[in-house]
């Protein structure tokens, strides 16, 4: 594997990371205001995402730093056309923080964090998907690799039905880890509106699907007939069929590992269908690759040293959080740790 292809895939991997680990703390957010009936179950959904929230998005700051270090001219790219895109993006996931260490301890404005909580989840699920289809459609490029449009270009139809189905994606998912997490009537609930949005998420999968025919460039259909593509398609039905054959046995654990293995085919899809471009130019314009606009040799290979390093013990402290605070949150569990823990 060369160096370019190596650090495409890396990129990729951490954001299919950060779609599954940080999807389910978007979906309780999106589900937040609509799923609990009182306070006691209200603490059960931060109870539940507490003790991980904050570790999950390590994923999204290592992509971000990752396509910095590796693809220099695309993150410059990326990040003065995403601009105003990716501030709201920040910005909801500060208020989604502040909200969350905040509402145990200030019950007086305990609505406002709640809206906080709710609003900064739904936007940054929003824009991600909005971004996602930017990226599958293509930008519009000058000569020299500058964005050429506004922050009304990004909005156009095929993008902003891309940022539904990241809405609907990231909903499924986190009924999917509520539903795992909680017990008794929370737990029901969570199972209806788990398989009423994974019916929601497919059926706009397929709508997705279609518009992309017409709206992809040609290199994209291309590549999705290529194995790799076929190896996507089929971790993202198999993970659908799967999730569903779970739900219908009753099965929540599985259920989950099914919506995740399906983000991780989904994901996948839109890597291989743009590779070799990490943004691609809009009607056959020009676009940044990752063999024309990488950094040197030396330093992909000095930062996969690096790589080789950090990477394993990210994944061996997540591990290792998962596994201490495995199991349901009950209600009593979380007005214990409500006062002690901030959640």
């Amino acid at each position: 594997m060369d160096l370019q292809l190596f650090w495409y895939v890396l990129i990729g991997a951490l954001l299919a990371a950060y779609a599954v680990l940080d999807g389910f703390d978007l979906g309780v957010g999106l589900l937040y205001p609509f799923l609990p009936r009182d306070e006691a179950e209200r603490r059960i959904l931060r109870r539940s995402i507490g003790p991980v929230w904050d570790g999950n998005e390590v994923w999204l700051l290592t992509a971000g730093g990752a396509l910095f270090a590796a693809f220099p001219p695309v993150y410059a790219t990326v990040f003065s056309g995403f601009y105003l895109a990716l501030i709201l993006v920040l910005v909801g996931l500060i208020f989604r923080a502040v909200s969350l260490e905040f509402r145990a301890h200030d019950p007086a404005w305990a609505r406002v964090w709640d809206a906080a909580f709710a609003g900064g989840s739904a936007v940054p699920a929003l824009l991600f998907g909005v971004a996602a289809g930017n990226l599958v459609r293509g930008l519009p490029l000058r000569e020299d690799g500058e964005f050429a449009g506004t922050f009304l270009t990004l909005l156009n139809p095929f993008a902003l039905l891309v940022g539904v189905l990241g809405l609907a994606m990231f909903a499924a998912h986190g009924a999917a880890w509520i539903s795992y997490k909680s017990t008794g009537a929370l737990r029901d609930r969570a199972a209806r509106v788990r398989s009423a949005t994974h019916w929601l998420f497919t059926a706009l999968l397929v709508a997705v699907t279609i518009a992309a025919t017409v709206a992809a460039p040609e290199h994209v259909r291309s590549n999705l007939t290529e194995p790799l593509g076929w190896v996507a398609l089929a971790l993202l039905l198999g993970g659908l069929a799967y999730a569903r054959l779970e739900m219908v046995r009753d099965r929540d654990r599985g259920a989950f590992l099914g919506s995740a293995l399906g983000i991780v085919g989904l994901v996948g899809l839109w890597a291989v269908g743009n590779f070799p471009y990490l943004v691609p130019g809009l009607d056959g314009g020009p676009g940044l690759s990752a063999y024309t606009e990488s950094s040197s040799d030396l330093a992909l290979t000095v930062m996969l040293v690096v790589v080789l390093i950090g990477v394993p013990v990210v994944l061996a402290y997540t591990a290792l959080v998962y596994r201490v605070f495995r199991g349901r949150v009950a209600s009593d569990d979380a007005a214990d740790a409500g006062t002690e823990s901030g959640y």
